[in-house]
């Protein structure tokens, strides 16, 4: 039996949940003869690898660092990926094309359209990366006012602005020492590393809105736990990374719907047996 492959590429990508994901959506969906594995894969190592790609794959996730790396690899890439420049998912065609696609932008719209967040009449998000940028054009979709991006250095405000006007989203920007005023706003979209809003859990408001923090190792952060204590709507990372991968496991294998609650089922399983 020919076995039908996909795989995560990243550096460093021993952590990926992904294969837990996906080959959970496998198993439930009766897809025995496909296998998910992950690779470590710079951005050095990337041509070479997609390269030596032969007929038995049909798609990769991408992580950092390769987001952007890959798009001069493909031969054709999604309207929501070119608009943040970024490729999250390749899905490689029976006749060889390799297309790429961004699935983090529904991901994060369709994780907040679960937890009832339909539209918001402003929006905070603290950091200023490449998820960042998702979120901006997430934030486009649901977002019917101003966007705040609070952010470390001028540059780093440029770039939002930027995107602003790229993705038709009304940013200001403002500076990281600000950045509690953000937790006053309906939605909060955390996109910055582990600890870096740890100092503001003290300045959670008495009626939070919802806060996205798209971190989930470690999981809840001190922001999310305060939260979470003053009763506001929280959503973590798990959830961004399952609802993506929901539309991951969709591309790839033309099978609609995914199975989202037994992928959500895994990916806690994997979490708490890693504590």
């Amino acid at each position: 039996m020919t076995r039908i492959r996909a795989a995560v590429l990243g550096s460093p990508i021993e952590h990926s949940l992904s294969p837990v994901l996906h080959r959970a959506a496998y198993q439930e969906l009766g897809l025995d003869d496909w296998s998910y594995d992950r690779f470590e894969i710079d951005e050095a190592a990337l041509p070479g690898f997609v390269s030596g790609l032969g007929p038995e794959w049909a798609g990769l996730s991408l992580t950092m660092p390769l987001k952007r790396a890959v798009i001069p690899l493909l031969d054709g890439v999604s309207d929501t990926a070119a608009s943040v420049e970024a490729v999250n998912t390749v899905v490689l065609t029976e006749d060889g094309r390799r297309l790429g696609d961004n699935t983090d932008i529904p991901g994060i719209v369709a994780a907040l359209h679960e937890r009832g967040v339909e539209k918001v009449s402003s929006a905070a998000i603290l950091g200023a990366g490449a998820t960042a940028s998702s979120a901006l054009a997430a934030l486009s979709r649901i977002c019917t006012g101003e966007v705040t991006a609070y952010v470390r250095s001028s540059a780093r405000a440029d770039e939002m602005r930027q995107w602003g006007e790229r993705l038709g989203v009304a940013v200001r920007a403002a500076d990281w020492s600000e950045a509690a005023g953000a937790l006053q706003t309906p939605l909060v979209i955390a996109t910055t590393p582990a600890g870096a809003t740890d100092e503001l859990a003290a300045a959670v408001p008495d009626t939070p809105g919802t806060l996205f923090d798209v971190l989930y190792e470690p999981w809840p952060t001190a922001l999310a736990a305060a939260w979470s204590q003053r009763g506001g709507n929280l959503l973590g990372g798990l959830d961004l990374l399952v609802h993506q991968a929901v539309l991951q496991v969709e591309q790839m294998t033309g099978r609609s719907p995914a199975p989202l609650e037994v992928m959500r089922r895994a990916g806690l399983a994997a979490l708490s047996g890693a504590h």
